[in-house]
């Protein structure tokens, strides 16, 4: 079962942003809902052995971690309101130190990278890394950035895990999971 977790920097950890504006006033939160969409729609269908985790760095705080999970979620359509609509309902609970369900395979917890990095033996996805496609068997959870680079903090939380790339140019964190998820399927037998 694949893993994905995004790191939103700026992504706010409450539901005061518009939808007209998830570029800027949210935070970047289209990166994020974009990361959601490529981790379980398929044409016609949704990956339901995928879980997505997007953790929220931006303001105004404390950190938040959304999990979407595959087998369960609803409500979820291909483009990136809808994917927003599930988020902000999420952020409207009050979030405590156990993920918290909003909505049918959505829920929410307080906590960010440092916590999740406990819950899974993550890969860190970097274009410095092995390239997946000559690599052995590999990891079922990975990580990775939104549209900026990995701050000092987080820098020290990843610098041992494994890295693996999926190009030798740096791309977008939904293309990144895209091309990931292509080697995946060609790996199944």
């Amino acid at each position: 079962m694949p893993v994905f977790a995004v790191i939103g920097h700026r992504a706010r950890t409450d539901g005061s942003w518009s939808f007209n504006d998830m570029p800027g006033g949210a935070g970047r939160m289209d990166v994020l809902c974009r990361a959601v969409n490529t981790s379980f729609f398929l044409s016609h269908d949704l990956r339901r052995d995928v879980v997505c985790y997007l953790v929220l760095r931006g303001e105004p705080g404390p950190e938040k971690t959304i999990r979407f999970e595959g087998d369960r979620v609803r409500y979820l359509s291909p483009d990136e309101r809808s994917a927003g609509s599930l988020i902000k309902k999420a952020l409207e609970l009050v979030a405590g130190p156990e993920f918290r369900e909003s909505t049918k395979g959505v829920s929410v917890r307080e906590g960010g990278l440092a916590r999740l990095l406990g819950d899974h033996s993550f890969a860190l996805l970097d274009e410095a890394g092995e390239d997946v496609r000559g690599a052995g068997e590999l990891p079922e959870a990975y990580l990775l950035s939104d549209h900026l680079n990995f701050d000092e903090d987080e820098q020290a939380l990843v610098q041992d895990l494994p890295r693996y790339s999926v190009s030798p140019r740096s791309l977008h964190a939904d293309h990144t999971i895209t091309v990931l998820l292509n080697e995946l399927d060609r790996r199944i037998p």
